[in-house]
């Protein structure tokens, strides 16, 4: 699975930049604002069929997404500026998702269509100037066509997009009684003129396009597809997915809860088997002599062309399908389809080499998918945490601690009005560091790495002194505590010893 997202973190909300200094339930509410702005452009699907032989078959597709306007209130979205040049430079097509894009709708959204549906009170939110003109020209086509037709006559309406198919039919049969429609599928729409009696008994019968139901199951459109892939229960696989997995589950199961406990439980209950290869590739950087890759087109580039597993068995085959060849021809790199296919694969080949290095045995020539997902088993659910205060986020129970270096505080003599960013612009030749305010005369270092050069260098620094964090000696609220502690201990003392000098 991979998404493509008309942005990702909101710049117009203050302090929600990602930093090192969040915990997951802190990163979690940031990017619950950021989801709740933003919205899908492009979700890739890539299925991987195992064959009797060594060979995978993959089949992956494109959806170009757009909030569903059928029946509910009209969807907002932002728009970010640098994600939108950036998939436009890798040539994204942005009148397909905007003109094609396929509806979709979360519980929510589907239970309020649902009740005005039932009540006769739903319509199109067809607001734009553009919208009303497709109307306007299908009803003066037809009303100047009927008044000369006969009963069984037809004509057909061309050029009809998306919902307009379905709005210009309940609008010419909601204005004329004598008229019956029919979508013939590639933007027409038949019109047939009938007796008022003829036209009861089709709309009883389930030759009508316009049920309920239908018109229901079109409003939902990719969700249709997504419970599909809920109920199957298969693992899903994805690459640093956390953003993906917030968008799933608040586009089209409910909104995103407040509670990031929820959330995770939401999530595991729909998809009880994620991997992320952004951790199985981490892993291999330690266990396979594996090179740093920034990237899951690096990663899949770096498994494809190194013979990291000189002594087993090949890797298995990975063949597009016929109808998905394109890919096998053609780098495609952030379209959401090619980037599905890039996981897969990487989480294929990289399962293949740790279980070959995770055995003296000889691994057999055709490794079943359940051998991989054996070795797999330490990173199933573990989705990557990117510069924060864990190293992943566990889906199936708690978040294992951060094992990065510990902290540096700063303290400042002697230079007054210092802020975060002057320390920040101070320290980033050494390394890139987040900043955060300790207290008036101190600020706290995290970075995922460091060198100890850090310490030395500011050693006889005539204004900063660099230190490692304890948290019992620079904490604030452990020195205001101690600070507490110590006038009560005083008063004590004083009062003891008042007190024994009175009885004396």
């Amino acid at each position: 699975l991979d998404m493509e997202f008309t942005g990702l973190h909101s710049t117009s909300l203050q302090n929600n930049e990602p930093s090192l200094f969040d915990s997951p339930v802190e990163r979690y509410a940031k990017a619950r604002q950021s989801v709740q702005r933003f919205t899908l452009v492009q979700l890739g699907l890539a299925i991987f069929s195992k064959e009797n032989s060594n060979k995978y078959v993959v089949h992956s597709y494109n959806f170009f997404l757009f909030p569903s306007t059928l029946g509910i209130r009209d969807v907002e979205f932002s728009l970010s500026a640098s994600s939108i040049q950036f998939l436009s430079h890798y040539g994204f097509d942005y009148n397909k998702f905007l003109k094609d894009g396929i509806p979709y709708m979360n519980e929510v959204q589907e239970k309020i269509l649902r009740q005005r549906l039932l009540a006769g009170t739903w319509k199109v939110c067809s607001t734009s100037n553009a919208d009303r003109d497709v109307l306007k020209k299908a009803i003066d086509e037809v009303t100047s066509w009927i008044a000369a037709a006969k009963e069984e006559d037809t004509m057909i309406l061309h050029d009809l997009n998306g919902y307009h198919m379905l709005e210009v039919q309940l609008v010419l049969r909601q204005a004329l009684e004598n008229v019956w429609t029919q979508p013939l599928g590639d933007k027409k729409v038949m019109v047939k003129k009938v007796s008022p009696e003829h036209r009861q008994l089709l709309e009883n019968s389930s030759y009508d396009h316009c049920q309920k139901k239908l018109i229901l199951l079109s409003a939902r459109g990719f969700t249709n597809l997504f419970q599909i892939l809920v109920n199957a229960k298969k693992p899903l696989v994805g690459h640093n997915m956390l953003m993906d997995l917030m968008h799933l589950h608040d586009k089209f199961y409910r909104p995103l809860p407040e509670s990031y406990e929820e959330f995770k439980r939401n999530i595991h209950n729909l998809f009880p088997v994620i991997i992320d290869t952004k951790t199985v590739t981490k892993s291999l950087q330690k266990k396979c002599l594996f090179p740093r890759v920034s990237s899951l087109s690096e990663a899949y580039a770096v498994l494809c062309s190194s013979n990291l597993n000189p002594k087993g068995p090949p890797c298995p085959v990975i063949a597009l399908a016929s109808g998905c060849s394109r890919y096998a021809e053609k780098k495609s790199p952030h379209e959401a389809g090619y980037d599905a296919f890039l996981c897969g694969s990487v989480l294929l080949m990289s399962a293949h080499l740790l279980l070959c290095r995770s055995t003296d045995d000889a691994v057999e020539a055709d490794p079943s998918f359940s051998q991989y997902l054996t070795v797999l088993a330490e990173h199933v659910n573990k989705v990557n945490f990117i510069r924060g205060g864990v190293s992943s986020i566990n889906f199936s129970g708690e978040d294992a601690p951060c094992r990065r270096p510990p902290a540096l505080v700063v303290h400042v003599r002697g230079w007054p009005g210092l802020t975060e960013r002057q320390i920040y612009q101070e320290f980033k030749a050494h390394c890139s560091f987040d900043v955060r305010r300790l207290s008036k005369n101190q600020f706290i270092l995290l970075s995922n790495t460091y060198k100890q050069l850090v310490l030395r260098d500011y050693r006889h620094h005539p204004h900063l002194q660099v230190s490692v964090y304890r948290h019992w000696r620079h904490s604030p609220s452990v020195n205001c505590l101690l600070q507490i502690s110590g006038i009560v201990a005083l008063w004590s003392l004083l009062a003891f010893v008042l007190g024994g000098a009175r009885s004396c």
